[in-house]
């Protein structure tokens, strides 16, 4: 017992012992408290941050100069924006891991600060900058204040995050795919993505040269204009001009929102203001496929589309092509040489890319620059074209899966428009639809960056205004009539359809259905009509209708198939031809449609 006392004490290898296990315990103590730490800090900074600093602006020169344009204010920069002294990680740890500080600050960067603005960080990213959900395996996604359940949208998504949690006034962002575009629209915020080429992207790492430009996102239409007005170096004075409005009606249907939400704000509020034509509408799709020849040979003649429909997807296609490409180009040689550890959602668009395999490259650019010649033919000098910023809500977080097919054609059918003309789009907050926010989408020519800055200057407060006095007001009740005239009604629509007026159809059969409301057929066979016309929305929500009334109403089923294929909803498609079999098991409509959209799902 004394011997194993007396080695107790006096052994080194004891204290050794004692030694490590105290060390351990400081160590498990010291790691518990910094993720703590971090943990208080991400849900103070609400995650959008992945570095932390302050860069301090230029000098306020002295009276009587003028005030420098941001005094005052603070921003955020994405991680794709060099820093001097600082690694530009790209959203991604391995990328950070391989490169050096940078030995100079990004142009646009510089120029914040040159104008009184303070830089306070830069935020997350999605790695790559490849993908506009705002998640990031290794640095989390940042909480979307908005909706914290949901993804911030991407791949700007800390700087969206940033600005709408009012860290920052304002802060800087890139979009190639719609990266500033989709999380300004899910987190409630304004967001400017300015003509290509026009705003410097000296000191910005690279996706895809042909389509990335420098974004901006702000909270207060001042702020946006001010922003706007340093990158863009715009000096002159222009005078006033009558804007006119053009609404891409095909592409409002791809939207759950209801018009009465957006379109018709900007309708009432264009007709309030002075300087501002009606609006006029367009199938937007349609002027595409007319206009973008060589669009044709990307199209899928297989589907059940509508030619403009079609031709979307298609554009879509070409933006991701043209991406690939010059990715490719761009990082091949760094991505075999590292192997770099990427998140599962992009990790198969980067494998994509560095494999691809363009034969036809000059073809892709003749798409870009035809798209471009046609929204200036559209637009002119004086034109807007209006349409939704994305068609979906922001999905849930850590859905764990990759995006829908549903979700990806139907966001990258609206993205892909200024995308591949190069023209400037701003997205505006609209308020919330079923606790979400909505936003609505100007685009302009190419150019015409001042112009569009200008009018939303112009009609901001106003907008907001409208949008709130809408979303407060009550729909008024539809009225009974008599059951006869109704019917009679119901047989001039069906001979307005026979004769192919499928605007009167439309018109006979709604005053059919205000007088009985309660009759699933006249619902049906307006569905029917608005099919034509090219009004899938609507048509859905008619034969949402006419299967309430009517549970076994086949035509129903058929339609609503039709339309929700046509709006780009394949699931749902199919399940709703599926039904029709299950009803009429030798309908041969419906069995074809069921076949050709199980293929189009595996």
């Amino acid at each position: 017992m004394s011997k194993l006392g007396k080695f107790s004490v006096s052994s080194p290898k004891v204290w050794v012992l004692v030694g490590v296990g105290v060390a351990g315990i400081v160590i498990l103590a010291e790691t518990r408290r910094r993720r703590l730490r971090a943990r208080k800090l991400e849900k103070e900074d609400f995650g959008a941050f992945v570095e932390r600093f302050e860069l301090l602006p230029s000098p306020q020169p002295p009276p009587p100069a003028a005030r420098q344009l941001l005094s005052g204010l603070t921003f955020a920069i994405e991680d794709i924006f060099d820093v001097k002294g600082y690694v530009t990680g790209f959203g991604n740890p391995d990328w950070k891991r391989t490169h050096e500080a940078a030995g100079k600050t990004a142009v646009v960067v510089m120029a914040m600060l040159k104008n009184g603005a303070t830089c306070v960080g830069k935020t997350v990213m999605d790695e790559l900058s490849f993908g506009i959900t705002g998640e990031n395996m290794h640095y989390g996604a940042p909480t979307n204040p908005e909706m914290p359940s949901h993804i911030p949208g991407g791949s700007s998504s800390g700087s969206a995050v940033a600005v709408a949690s009012k860290l920052v006034d304002f802060a800087l962002g890139t979009d190639t795919i719609g990266c500033v575009r989709t999380p300004a629209s899910f987190c409630g915020i304004l967001g400017f993505r300015p003509s290509h080429g026009i705003v410097s992207t000296v000191g910005v790492l690279p996706n895809s040269q042909s389509l990335d430009t420098v974004g901006w996102f702000a909270r207060d239409p001042s702020v946006l204009h001010h922003v706007g007005h340093i990158l863009l170096q715009l000096n002159r004075v222009e005078p006033r001009k009558i804007r006119r409005f053009i609404v891409a009606d095909d592409l409002f249907q791809l939207s759950k929102v209801p018009k009465q939400k957006t379109v018709q704000v900007v309708s009432r509020v264009a007709e309030k203001l002075s300087g501002y034509h009606p609006p006029k509408h367009i199938n937007f799709g349609q002027y595409i496929a007319s206009n973008v020849p060589t669009l044709k040979a990307f199209r899928d003649e297989s589907g059940n589309l509508q030619n403009g429909i079609s031709t979307l997807k298609a554009l879509s296609s070409v933006m991701f092509l043209l991406q690939r490409y010059e990715f490719q180009t761009n990082h091949e040689e760094w991505f075999k040489l590292t192997k770099p550890r990427i998140g599962p959602g992009i990790s198969d668009r980067v494998h994509a890319a560095i494999n691809t395999t363009t034969d036809n490259i000059k073809t892709l650019y003749k798409v870009r620059t035809e798209m471009r010649a046609a929204l200036q033919s559209l637009l002119k000098d004086d034109g807007i074209l209006v349409m939704p910023t994305v068609a979906d809500p922001p999905l849930k977080l850590n859905s764990n899966k990759a995006l829908s097919s549903e979700f990806h054609d139907r966001t990258f059918a609206l993205l892909s428009t200024t995308t591949m003309s190069g023209c400037c789009q701003v997205t505006i907050p609209l308020g919330k639809h079923d606790n979400c926010p909505i936003s609505i989408s100007f685009i302009a020519f190419h150019g015409a960056d001042k112009f569009l800055l200008d009018t939303v200057l112009d009609m901001y407060s106003s907008l907001q205004e409208q949008a709130n006095l809408i979303s407060h007001s009550l729909p008024l009740p539809d009225t009974n009539g008599n059951m006869d005239a109704s019917e009679l009604l119901k047989e001039k629509g069906n001979a307005a359809y026979k004769g192919r007026q499928w605007n009167k159809a439309v018109s006979y059969y709604t005053e059919a259905i205000k007088l009985n409301e309660t009759n699933a057929t006249y619902y049906c066979n307006r569905a029917a009509a608005y099919l034509e016309l090219g009004c899938f929305r609507e048509a859905e929500e008619d034969c949402n209708k006419a299967i309430s009334l009517d549970k076994k109403n086949v035509k129903a089923y058929l339609r609503r198939g039709t339309a929700r294929e046509s709006l780009l909803f394949y699931k749902e498609a199919h399940l709703d031809f599926k039904h029709a079999l299950v009803l009429e098991p030798q309908n041969k409509v419906a069995g074809l449609a069921e076949k050709r959209l199980r293929r189009l799902l595996s």
